[in-house]
């Protein structure tokens, strides 16, 4: 029964997306007017209507079965896309998209009840609409919380770069401040931050200093010796600063060899011995004779 009023049901959703589109989209504005806070104004909710509304059109006249249009049609996917992103880089609450394709829903049904007096084709076009906003409602959904995620994931590594600064002491001579828990991503950071910083400064002195860390344990401690084998890779010298008898009598139980690291109590004492190594490269690179 269903493919016997398949091509009425075209036809007759065509005409609603198509000849009825104005009416359509000021039905589906003020609706998300009413339903929730609007994240922006009329007119950038009109024009947002009008894309969806005119891909869904041209949807229609696909192959494609009415059920798999959300599915299969790029262009009614990217629509969706954009509503859903926009609203997410917004600051939108989840409920204003679900909200925007429910006030769809609810305006092309209505719209069902002016352009068919045929009640088996409109109740099939009823069944229809429900199907592809049905799906279209989930895929804004998903995008939205992929949106949200990305968000927060650029913002938590915007914070691990900011908590983990290269600091520059003297010419030839930089510094990482380690404050808190140090983790495989914190690590990362810190290994990008300080090797770009060795290479732009043309610094041949490193201090880790870990005075701030909480805890270390066998993986923080193999974090650490990645990275200063990744700093004398790039031809410089990596000193640990900031070693308390907690941390050293830790290491020592945990059976980590660091024997083959400088380390220092202070950051002070690192510096200091910093300033030596550098004293040492620069007679070595006298010319006598």
């Amino acid at each position: 029964m269903q493919a016997t009023y398949d091509s009425a049901v075209r036809d007759l959703l065509s005409r609603i997306f198509d000849a009825g589109q104005e009416d359509l989209v000021e039905d589906w504005v003020r609706r998300q007017l009413t339903d929730s806070p609007a994240w922006t104004g009329e007119q950038e909710l009109r024009r947002e209507a009008k894309e969806l509304l005119g891909a869904l059109r041209g949807a229609l006249d696909t192959e494609l079965r009415l059920e798999r249009i959300v599915d299969r049609d790029e262009a009614v996917r990217a629509a969706l896309r954009g509503l859903s992103e926009r609203r997410a880089r917004a600051g939108a609450a989840p409920t204003s998209t679900a909200m925007a394709i429910f006030g769809l829903k609810r305006a092309t049904l209505a719209a069902l009840e002016d352009h068919t007096g045929d009640p088996e084709v409109r109740y099939q076009a009823s069944l229809q609409v429900n199907r592809f906003l049905d799906a279209a409602s989930l895929l804004t959904f998903s995008v939205y919380v992929e949106g949200r995620d990305e968000i927060i994931r650029r913002q938590h590594q915007q914070m691990l770069e900011l908590s983990t600064p290269v600091v520059r002491l003297w010419r030839q001579v930089l510094a990482v401040p380690l404050i808190g828990t140090l983790d495989s991503a914190r690590t990362q950071v810190v290994m990008n931050s300080l090797l770009e910083a060795i290479q732009t400064h043309e610094a041949r002195v490193a201090i880790i200093d870990i005075t701030g860390v909480s805890t270390v344990d066998t993986a923080v401690a193999q974090h650490l010796l990645q990275t200063v084998s990744a700093v004398r890779l790039m031809g410089a010298e990596c000193l640990i600063s900031g070693v308390r008898p907690s941390i050293a009598q830790t290491v020592t139980q945990l059976g980590i060899d660091l024997s083959h690291i400088e380390t220092r109590g202070s950051l002070a004492d690192a510096l200091a011995t910093a300033m030596r190594l550098i004293g040492d490269h620069a007679r070595s690179g006298v010319v006598t004779g």
